[in-house]
């Protein structure tokens, strides 16, 4: 797939995690004006392959700001980044309006964890700007009659919506959602089958990391999220979206050799 200028056709990428929040889960992860250069330089170094800029906690029992709030704190940091940094920059949100801002700053990825269905402009605004879009799936609470099924049928409606709003198909990313609408054994089977969305025919992307989803504090997660990162290698996933770059490429690299 196409994200900015660059193409990954193959292998397993890192997607480092920068949050201008005073809520997101894990605390590392949150950065300010003052340090988020200072961090997004060190995830380049240590082998990052796309940023994502998060300006809203979506963890659970998070309070939703508004999409002028997003804006408001995407404005301390991405011009700073888009003119500092060379990676290719995705933003989380799901309002078209932040969207459009960040687009307008340089943003090349809108990772929208409401798959294209919470703001009726999001696809038509990813679409005008020639952007590429990560479609997530979600659900308002963890009842399904059919747990494959509404997942498949909620990510087959929201391609749908990018598709016929112009955005290119190879700019099309899919999230299974760990985390958002899913009790903890349904995380887990999402993940031990994920392999299973590739038939869908985009690349994947997988979002667990340091997750609640394992247990204990997110600061006492890390070993699981590596495992799920070397599974991620197995099953072909394209992008992992981790807070710690350096281990989770470490991981990627051993799950490689094991591989070969």
């Amino acid at each position: 797939m196409k994200i900015g200028d660059r193409s990954f056709l193959s292998g397993t990428e890192v997607m480092g995690i920068l949050n201008v929040t005073p809520d997101s889960f894990y605390a590392d992860s949150r950065v300010t004006a003052d340090s988020v250069l200072r961090r997004a330089l060190r995830m380049a170094e240590e082998g990052a392959a796309v940023l994502d800029v998060g300006a809203q906690s979506t963890r659970p029992g998070h309070v939703p700001v508004s999409a002028k709030e997003e804006i408001e704190r995407l404005k301390t940091v991405l011009p700073l980044l888009r003119r500092e940094t060379t990676l290719p920059l995705s933003v989380d949100t799901y309002y078209a309006d932040a969207a459009r801002y960040a687009l307008d700053e340089g943003a090349d990825l809108i990772n929208d964890v409401w798959g294209l269905t919470y703001d009726r402009d999001m696809a038509r605004t990813i679409a005008a700007y020639g952007a590429s879009v990560c479609i997530m799936h979600n659900k308002a609470d963890c009842a399904y009659a059919d747990f494959w099924g509404e997942i498949f049928a909620f990510l087959r409606r929201s391609v749908s919506l990018a598709l016929d709003a112009g955005i290119g198909a190879d700019r099309i990313l899919l999230d299974g959602g760990i985390g958002f609408g899913k009790t903890r054994e349904q995380n887990f089977e999402l993940l031990n089958g994920y392999e299973r969305l590739s038939s869908l025919g985009y690349p994947l992307l997988l979002g667990v990391s340091r997750k609640s989803m394992f247990g204990g504090r997110p600061e006492d997660r890390l070993e699981p999220t590596l495992r799920a990162t070397e599974l991620a290698v197995r099953k072909g996933v394209r992008f992992v979206r981790v807070h710690d770059v350096r281990e989770n490429k470490e991981a990627i690299g051993r799950a490689y050799a094991d591989l070969h």
